[in-house]
């Protein structure tokens, strides 16, 4: 069966919130560890692109001379472990434990998997019973030997309450971006202009034929480990590919009395036939209750408290 709802080719959108919404608990236990912290002094920078190849309704551009006070932010994404400190600290529930479903690419399920509803304008996209942070493919998947991967099946709410714990924030756009270049002015990577410098993989994306065939020659199918590849000139892991972002703010452009959330970076899922949104200055907009296997995000902070 299709699902109904609104989609989008890198993220499908789920309308409406569950009852109760996630409890965000500030103020609760703290985490032993929240990870490696990257303190950046802000100034200006020029934020967006003009790139003719990008997708003018993002509204990547135009290229405007933006500026970021000092903040801190995180190396990494959170990662499974350290999301769970978290749950195990304050119980929450996550958006996708409360639907009982969360969506999943197709191509992550054993071929026995039994049918569910696909997403009409991106059918790669499946609604899976049981979908969760815990079981990132369904009932039958589990953590094992994901530990260190990044986080997935959270809401922009469950990112808002797990900041709320940790006493950090969700960075802005400004912000995000800002990091991800590095440094650099107005390359399209976090480490440059080459998407495969040397002919070496970078980032974590789709590489072969999408849908259907990936050759995993950056050595992953799904997520890797939130550390994987070199950091960025600021000390940065996989700021492009691997899990699209929650930022802090809302979409714009947008249509009248939209909610949606700006997410940066893309994906594992990105590939240069569909989806060319594994750039430092590419958007994608999803409602704040949606959740995916391919969204996560990382915290960050003000410059004087890690």
């Amino acid at each position: 069966m299709e699902h109904e709802s609104e989609s989008h080719c890198c993220a499908p959108a789920r309308p409406g919130a569950p009852a109760d919404p996630p409890q965000a608990r500030p103020g609760s236990v703290r985490g032993p560890d929240r990870g490696p912290v990257v303190a950046l002094a802000g100034g200006r920078f020029s934020m967006g692109s003009d790139d003719a190849s990008a997708y003018p309704a993002d509204g990547e551009g135009p290229v405007r001379r933006v500026e970021v006070g000092p903040f801190t932010i995180d190396a990494h994404c959170v990662s499974n472990a350290r999301f769970g400190t978290f749950v195990a600290a304050t119980g929450h529930r996550t958006d996708a434990e409360r639907y009982g479903a969360s969506f999943v690419f197709g191509g992550l399920l054993p071929a026995d998997f039994p049918p569910t509803r696909a997403v009409a304008a991106a059918p790669w996209w499946r609604e899976v019973p049981g979908a969760d942070w815990r079981h990132p493919e369904g009932p039958r998947s589990g953590l094992a030997g994901r530990a260190d991967h990044p986080v997935v099946h959270v809401s922009w709410r469950d990112a808002l309450a797990y900041c709320a714990w940790a006493g950090r924030s969700l960075p802005t756009e400004a912000q995000w971006e800002y990091a991800a270049r590095g440094g650099l002015e107005q390359q399209p990577f976090p480490w440059g202009g080459e998407l495969r410098p040397g002919g070496r993989h970078r980032m974590n994306v789709w590489n072969g034929s999408f849908p259907d065939r990936n050759t995993r020659e950056d050595g992953y199918l799904g997520t890797c480990p939130v550390d994987a590849f070199e950091p960025n000139g600021y000390g940065l892991h996989n700021m492009t590919g691997n899990v699209w972002e929650w930022t802090a703010d809302r979409f714009r452009p947008a249509v009248a009395g939209d909610d949606s959330l700006a997410l940066r970076g893309g994906s594992y899922l990105c590939h240069a036939s569909y989806c060319r949104r594994y750039r430092v200055s590419a958007r994608m907009a999803n409602t704040p209750e949606s959740s995916t296997g391919n969204i996560g995000f990382r915290c960050a902070g003000p410059a004087d408290r890690p």
